[in-house]
């Protein structure tokens, strides 16, 4: 009894450092509403996206956190030269072993500039609401166990004691993305965007500060034809908040209504000595039915961390037809 109220109050602190740093999906290099507020109306010609994204991590750990996340966006055009699209999104992240909870609901903003040559650029802006809750009052801090007779004091001069039951934050995060598509169906895009760039104070102690870190994200995207009706799609996409990085490297192939993809999460830093350049191999599987999209992926840990059972992502997204085209143009990624 005595390890378990010590071991709670250690989780404390490790929640501190690790819920510091976003949750990434690994179907962000398909989904990209989750990592840049440009990809708002991508798809142009007044079309509606959306989608639903589940994500489970290590489910064989006592460490299991399970991540949702939905999105719905609109497009509006006036013509080639002038369009915009407004979005919203939301997500919920929940760690099993210490009840943390994490809520946060966004509305964005993209606006379409015509480069001429087939370039678009895509600035946008995306404002949000945080809250962070991990139940302070159900914690027995250190000094109120009595090692001794095992007696519970209800007085505590821990500063966890003076905490704030949960944690309300604005944030306002940016990014834009330049997209390029030819006639012979190359498509380009590279995007930049910052989360946080007001980096709110999250901290669960009254009086002090924690702020969150700034979420760079630099992401990249080739997609040409292969053979006839075949496609190819390469991605890359880099992380950084704080002291640590990601870099994630893949291919997607399409064939017909299927596609298959892989993609290699990279640690760049190799904060530690104990860390490793490649984390996981990640594997994904998607169907097209009409408007719909299906994917499922796993991540395959390539660390000495133990057995995790890896990491599996579910999502399923939606794109409504191309009304003002002459044919039903297919997704741009």
């Amino acid at each position: 009894m005595k390890f378990r109220h010590i071991a709670c109050v250690v989780l404390v602190f490790c929640v501190w450092s690790a819920t510091a740093q976003d949750p990434i999906f690994t179907q962000s290099n398909y989904i990209q509403e989750t990592l840049n507020p440009g990809f708002s109306g991508f798809e142009d010609n007044d079309r509606i996206s959306a989608g639903v994204l589940s994500r489970t991590q290590w489910p064989n750990l006592n460490l299991r956190i399970n991540t949702q996340y939905a999105y719905a966006n609109k497009s509006f055009d006036y013509g080639p030269s002038m369009g915009f699209g407004i979005g919203i999104s939301a997500l919920w992240q929940h760690e099993s072993f210490n009840n943390y909870n994490f809520y946060q609901l966004n509305a964005n903003y993209a606006h379409r500039v015509n480069l001429n040559g087939g370039w678009f650029f895509r600035p946008a802006i995306e404002v949000g609401m945080g809250f962070k809750d991990i139940r302070f009052r159900s914690l027995t801090l250190a000094d109120q166990i009595n090692i001794d007779t095992g007696a519970i004091n209800p007085i505590s001069v821990d500063p966890l004691s003076n905490n704030v039951e949960n944690v309300f934050f604005a944030d306002i995060s940016g990014g834009f993305v330049f997209e390029k598509t030819e006639f012979n169906g190359r498509t380009y895009w590279f995007g930049f965007s910052a989360k946080h760039l007001n980096t709110p104070n999250i901290s669960f102690v009254d009086g002090e500060k924690l702020p969150l870190d700034i979420f760079f994200s630099i992401h990249g995207n080739y997609r040409f034809p292969f053979l006839n009706d075949y496609s190819i799609m390469m991605t890359a996409n880099y992380m950084q908040q704080g002291l640590y990085n990601r870099l994630d490297i893949g291919s997607m192939f399409q064939v017909n209504e299927f596609l298959i993809g892989v993609t290699a999460a990279t640690n760049p830093a190799k904060n530690d000595d104990n860390s490793h350049l490649l984390t996981s191999v990640n594997a994904f599987f998607g169907l097209e039915y009409k408007e719909l999209r299906f994917g499922l992926s796993y991540d395959m840990n390539t660390t000495d961390i133990g057995r995790t059972d890896g990491v599996y992502e579910i999502s399923v997204t939606y794109l409504s037809r191309c009304r003002r085209c002459n044919t039903d143009r297919s997704r741009k990624r």
